[in-house]
């Protein structure tokens, strides 16, 4: 058997978290069995369902690297297959027209909610004639449902989960315009798509048995079912804005990778061991939905960020130049010549040593594309001011003899001038930091210099000493 997943989102707001995380273990499940992952848009909600949320979604997924096989299904295109198998199911006695009323409905619900029952439909037109209806009037169609016994889902996270058949009503399959239901709808393209298991958040648990028993009557076997825990805040509480639930474009605008992004993910409720990092490979090679835990995740921003950190150490520098490049001009509208994207590039292997975000990274990554002179912050002309400034005038004719312009000479003839002047390594390498990238913070200095060359160093010296 080839095991074929889907993710199914409606499109109606952004890629949350859990639906990331939802579509990640569809994917890696798939991808470890050697199956297909297939994407499907649950758009039947056309008063909710909007083009830019499906954009979105087909962006987050990309972001991700969650690539779907085939094209993707939109489920509202396939509301005739829909109908089709609510025709077939009453042509064989099992669903039956209803014709009450919304009114009807109501009193019955009140009367329910009167006697401290459960509020379900009590089945007053399961029997009936249609014949008996009053004239016009409208009919849904609904299952009907097995009344007796119990209901069984042999559930790959959640273990066996039984539910009494009694407590199941008959659910609407066809509205009165003849519209499908969103039960129905996700049932019918289930079978007609082929898929074999389905991943999905434990709080469709409850669907699962409707839907197991459709799936029954319409004479297909049932798929696999793995209900896999939410994501909660790190205290524990439901999962809110206040704690990142955001969309994943939002977590890539914050200068997330999107390694970084399905290695925590794949980490909450799932684990091998001990491991932390795993890469894409091992991911694929360990996933089995039947190891992910009951219990509910935590997001934890602060890990996320700490993973970002290493994840941004372990990329290629010229991978990075390119995603920071856009950020710089869109901050400072500094246009990134071949000069810059080089002097980027070489900088890289420093910089990305302390950045946990790309954002962060071209913070400090803009000295080296920045035109002369530069701007110079308070913290910096304050150093300049203590005697700063006169250092740089002082030294630039030794700057200027200096032969060879590597880190390591430079720092070499740095520490000779600091001991002839009594000084600390700092306080002469500070100065020079601040002339060459206008702060007090940078990549080490005598590194900046190398990268920047010779004749762009001398000249940033020369702009602060002439200012």
């Amino acid at each position: 058997m080839t095991v074929v997943t889907r993710f199914a989102p409606s499109p109606t707001g952004y890629l949350h978290i859990g639906g990331a995380r939802t579509a990640l273990f569809n994917y890696l499940y798939a991808k470890h069995t050697g199956g297909k992952f297939l994407l499907r848009i649950e758009d039947t909600d056309r008063a909710r369902s909007t083009q830019d949320a499906i954009d979105a979604i087909f962006a987050g997924l990309k972001w991700m690297g969650l690539n779907w096989d085939g094209e993707p299904v939109m489920q509202f295109s396939r509301a005739a297959s829909h109908r089709a198998a609510a025709e077939k199911l009453l042509a064989e006695g099992k669903a039956y027209h209803c014709f009450a009323t919304p009114e009807e409905l109501t009193t019955m619900r009140e009367e329910q909610k009167a006697k401290g029952l459960p509020l379900r439909y009590d089945g007053r037109w399961r029997d009936r004639d249609p014949a008996e209806a009053p004239a016009g009037a409208k009919a849904v169609i609904r299952f009907k449902a097995p009344q007796d016994g119990s209901t069984t889902i042999a559930d790959l996270v959640q273990g066996d989960v039984t539910v009494a058949n009694q407590q199941l009503d008959d659910m609407i399959l066809l509205r009165s315009d003849g519209s499908p239901t969103y039960m129905l709808s996700v049932v019918v393209d289930d079978i007609e798509m082929g898929i074999t298991h389905i991943i999905r958040g434990d709080d469709h648990l409850t669907n699962a048995f409707r839907q197991y028993q459709l799936i029954d009557a319409l004479g297909h076997k049932p798929p696999a079912y793995a209900h896999i825990p939410l994501i909660h805040g790190a205290d524990g509480a439901k999962l809110s804005k206040r704690h990142g639930a955001l969309g994943v474009e939002a977590y890539r605008d914050m200068g997330f990778l999107p390694e970084a992004m399905r290695n925590y993910l794949l980490r909450l409720s799932w684990g091998h061991g001990d491991d932390e990092i795993i890469s894409d490979g091992q991911a694929i090679e360990w996933f089995d939905v039947t190891n992910v835990g009951r219990a509910a995740a935590r997001f934890d921003l602060v890990k996320l960020t700490s993973l970002n950190g290493h994840y941004i150490r372990e990329a290629k520098d010229e991978r990075l130049v390119e995603l920071v490049a856009p950020l710089i001009t869109a901050k400072t509208s500094l246009e990134i010549d071949a000069l810059a994207a080089q002097r980027l590039t070489r900088g890289m292997a420093g910089l990305k040593q302390r950045a946990k975000s790309l954002i962060e990274l071209a913070d400090s990554a803009t000295f080296y594309a920045r035109k002369r002179p530069l701007a110079i912050d308070d913290k910096a002309r304050a150093i300049l001011a203590d005697g700063g400034k006169a250092f740089l005038a002082e030294a630039l004719p030794a700057f200027e003899a200096q032969g060879s312009w590597t880190a390591h000479d430079l720092e070499a003839w740095a520490r000779t001038i600091s001991e002839a002047k009594g000084l600390k390594l700092g306080q002469v390498a500070q100065p020079i930091r601040v002339a060459l990238s206008g702060s007090t913070v940078s990549p080490p200095v005598f590194e900046v210099m190398e990268i920047l060359g010779k004749d762009e160093s001398l000249a940033r010296i020369k702009d602060v000493v002439g200012s």
